[in-house]
Parts: structure tokens; sequence; C-alpha cells
């Protein structure tokens, strides 16, 4: 979930590089001073990998499913058909491809949204039709509605009184500051160097009063009868990054415009010219308060069947793509996965612990669906070994996040190993955020996001081109092994992992 006053948001991907090759062994663990290592034996697995290595690689399902859930589906905004749809298909897949027992388990949404269709114009200076797009959550215009641009850099109240207070109304809005992107195309050190210097300026620290002002200018702009807010699309290539939320529906009407025309409009501002757009959104909201689905489906262990080890990803996405690199790919990896581990079963191998696979739902808007599995799941938690999340778009795995269990550093190297020639993996004793793990966190469970390859990711999420020619289906095929076989070596392990709250 983004914040919306972040304006041009940026995602940190810390990326490794990685090339292909011969087979060749995970490098060696990064040595941590002063943390003994977690003492436990892993299975001597090294058939049942090559099987889950050889199925993954050589007969995977990856690129038809994926297809599907982005074609044929589409995007899965929570609170859609289309979400319930896939909530179905995955379901059916689950069981299709080996799972003891699959079902939808429920939890109450807010209210559903539905994006219409929407048009701006730039008015003046000059004149000429825009791409925007309605933010999720906010309202409709109800016509066509035309006003000024007004840039508020208002602090606090008193200053807000003193330069904005009753010359607002009508009007459309900007509420964070210019934050210009370097031109791929055109890079010089000068421009990067002008970048970071603007970047660094914008940073800054609020005192109570302003943060107090802050939290409230939505309710004082909406008083004012502003005619809605224009949001900076954060990105290159007049890409959009969409974000909001049933935890804070608008007050007034949003639009996200491509970076370009953000930083256009605040220029124009700077220069003390007269800005005029004209805004035609139609959105509608549902009047109920809705049910949403986790699909979930599990392989039950042959000896600890009460311990487990999750798989997840999310399921739902925006809905101005059709929601593949976040996070269709992550979501196959984990359906793929499971196929991996059903046919497995099907040889007549089984976990000693129980592997589950949960798709959550509601992850856009704030974790909304990890949030309320991990409280229906409360009582169980203590006996999950660990849960693995994917969730950073179609590139391959390479390395793992400790998560503040710097302990397991050796015992992630030991499980990398065997899957040398699916690597080369790091192991880090940093801590990921953003997505599903964090639900568990809270519980002292063991709960870890995968780092990936970035392949574009910084583009495509929360994008337009977030469509399933960004994806790379052999790294998701690559993933859904690193995954299953993770799985494997977890559900086999001689110990259960131990707790740490955070």
């Amino acid at each position: 979930m983004i914040p919306r006053r972040l304006g041009a948001a940026v995602v940190a991907i810390l990326f490794v590089g990685c090339t292909r090759g011969a087979s060749r062994p995970a490098p060696a663990p990064v040595v941590l001073p002063n943390v003994p290592q977690l003492d436990a034996r892993i299975a001597a697995d090294d058939a049942n990998i090559a099987f889950l290595v050889a199925e993954g690689t050589q007969r995977t399902h990856v690129t038809p499913d994926l297809e599907y859930l982005t074609d044929v589906i589409g995007p899965r905004l929570t609170g859609s058909p289309a979400l319930r749809r896939a909530n179905e298909w995955t379901a059916a897949k689950l069981r299709e491809y080996g799972a003891d027992s699959v079902a939808l388990e429920p939890w109450p949404f807010g209210v559903r949204w539905q994006r219409g269709p929407l048009t701006m114009r730039l008015l003046l200076p000059h004149e000429r039709w825009l791409n925007a797009s309605s933010w999720a959550w906010a309202p409709g215009t109800n016509g066509p509605t035309a006003g000024d641009v007004v840039y508020v850099d208002a602090t606090t109240r008193a200053e807000f009184d003193r330069r904005f207070a009753g010359r607002v109304r009508g009007a459309w809005v900007l509420l964070t500051r210019l934050v210009p992107r370097v031109n791929p195309d055109a890079r010089s050190p000068g421009d990067s160097a002008r970048v970071d210097s603007l970047r660094r300026a914008g940073v800054r620290q609020h005192n109570a009063e302003e943060r107090a002002f802050l939290s409230a200018e939505d309710s004082l702009l909406a008083s004012q009868g502003i005619a809605g807010e224009i949001i900076d699309g954060g990105k290159d290539f007049a890409l959009l990054t969409m974000s909001g939320s049933p935890g804070e529906i608008a007050l007034f009407p949003r639009v996200v415009v491509a970076n370009e025309t953000f930083d256009e409009l605040h220029r124009s501002l700077a220069r003390n010219q007269r800005v005029r757009v004209e805004v035609n959104a139609s959105n509608a909201f549902g009047r109920d308060t809705l049910v949403q689905w986790n699909t979930t489906g599990e392989i039950r262990g042959a000896e600890r069947p009460e311990e487990i080890v999750l798989l997840g990803a999310h399921l739902d996405s925006w809905d101005i793509g059709t929601g593949a690199t976040d996070n269709a790919t992550g979501a196959i990896a984990v359906l793929e996965a499971a196929r991996l581990l059903g046919a497995l079963k099907a040889s007549g191998v089984r976990p000693k612990r129980t592997i589950r696979f949960v798709l959550f739902t509601g992850e856009e808007q704030g974790l909304y669906g990890s949030q309320y599995y991990a409280l229906a799941h409360e009582l169980e938690l203590p006996r999950f070994q660990a849960v693995l999340v994917l969730d950073n778009g179609t590139g391959r795995i390479v390395g793992i996040a400790l998560q503040g269990w710097n302990e397991l550093n050796e015992l992630w190297s030991n499980m990398m190993r065997p899957i040398g020639s699916l690597g080369p993996f790091f192991i880090r004793p940093v801590s990921k955020g953003g997505t599903d793990h964090l639900a568990f966190l809270p519980a002292g469970v063991p709960s870890f996001n995968y780092f990936q390859l970035p392949r574009g990711y910084d583009h495509t999420w929360h994008s337009q081109i977030d469509v399933f020619d960004h994806t790379v289906p052999g790294d998701v095929a690559q993933a859904a092994t690193v995954m299953a076989v993770n799985a494997l070596q977890l559900a086999n392990l001689s110990v259960l992992l131990p707790r740490k709250a955070q």
C-alpha cells in the first residue's frame, strides 16, 4: 500500500547480479559475528529435490496458468467479481494439482468501488487531452468539472488560513511537491545530481503541529469546496502508480497523472501562469460491506500434520493493468509449487509437516486478507514452522532476507545449496516489508519474503503496463521450484524454528 502523501513513491528493490550458466554451488554464508547458529539437521532429500527440480524446470505449467489468470480473468481488484472468479479458479487448480483439502476462507472487507471512464483536458495555458486515471476509492465528478490548478503547500492550519482559505473553491489542487524522474534515455552526471539534490531537499521531518494539520487536511479541503486533487503518477515514461483503500475513502475526486504532466503543471504555476483543467470521472461505490476470500489448500503432513509451512502470495491486483507482475506471478508460483509437491505426493512421498498454500486478497489495500487470516488462525500460529511469501515481480528468486532470524543464516545457506543450479543465491541479515509476511511477525512466526531479480518491476508495479507481456515465465518457474524445495526442507526439518515476536 502506497501512502498518498509520498507523491512520487519509490520502491527500493535490492538487486544482486545473477549470471546464467553451468551449475554452481551457493555462495558461502554471510559471517554474522556473535550470532550462534541454530543447530538443525536438514533431511537428506536429494532424490526428492531432484524430482522437484526436474518437474519444475522440464514440465512447468507456469505459462498457460499465468496467461489464463492475466488474459482471461484479468485485473482482480479486491471487491470485484473478477477476484471472486480468480478465487474459484485457483481453488480448482489446487484440487487439480493434488491438494488434500481446499477452501475459500472469508474475511470482512469494506465497500465495493468500481472504476468508471475518465477524461481530462488541459484548458490553460494551452488546450490538450491528458492521460489520467481515478485514484481508487475516490468519487467521480458528476459530470465535467473545470477548475484552476492550485499548489497547496501549507504545512500548518495558520499558514493555510492565511494563504488559501476561501481561495480554493472549485480548484484542482496539488498537495505534493514536484519530484522529477531521471530521464534514462538522456542521463548525464549533472542530470542525476540535479534530481538527487531535489529529492533530498524534499525529505523533511514534520513536527507535531504539522503532522496534525496534514492528517486533517483532506477534511479541511473538502469543507473549502475543492473540485479534487491531482496526484503524481510517480514513474517515468508516463506510467502511473495506482493505490487507494476503503480504509481511506476519498472525500473528493482524485486523479493520477503522469509524472511528466504533474511536473508541467508545477512548472507553469512556478511561472505564475494560470493553469486550468477539466475532469470528467465516473466511479461507483457499493452500498453494503463486502465479504472477500483467501484461497487456501494444503498437503497434509505424514508425521506432524499439526505443524505448518505456509507458502503465500497475494491474488488481488490493481485494475489499470492485469496485475501480472503484482502479483499474478507470485500467485502462479505458489500454484506451481503446489503442483510440484502434489506430484511428489502422487509418487508416494509426503512431507512430515503440513504444507499450506494461501493466496491472500486485499493486500493492495493494506494487507487486509493476510491480517484476517492470521487472526482467524491465531491458535495455530505457534505451530507454524515458517511463512514464505513471493511478491516482488516476475524475476527469479536470488536470495532471502533473514527478517531478524540471523541465527538461521547457516540453515538457509544449507537449504539453498542442493539447488545451486537454480542460483546463485544470497542470504542477507536484513528485513523486508510491504507484503503479506508482515501479518505473521507479531505472533513470532518466522516469516520471509524472497529477493527477486527486478526485471523491470519498478516500472510495472501498480501501473497500466502490468500485463503478461512484461512477465518472464521461466523465472516464475524457477521461483516456484525454489519455493517447493524450501517448503519440503522446512517441513522435514528436525526442529521447529524459534519464535521471535516483532
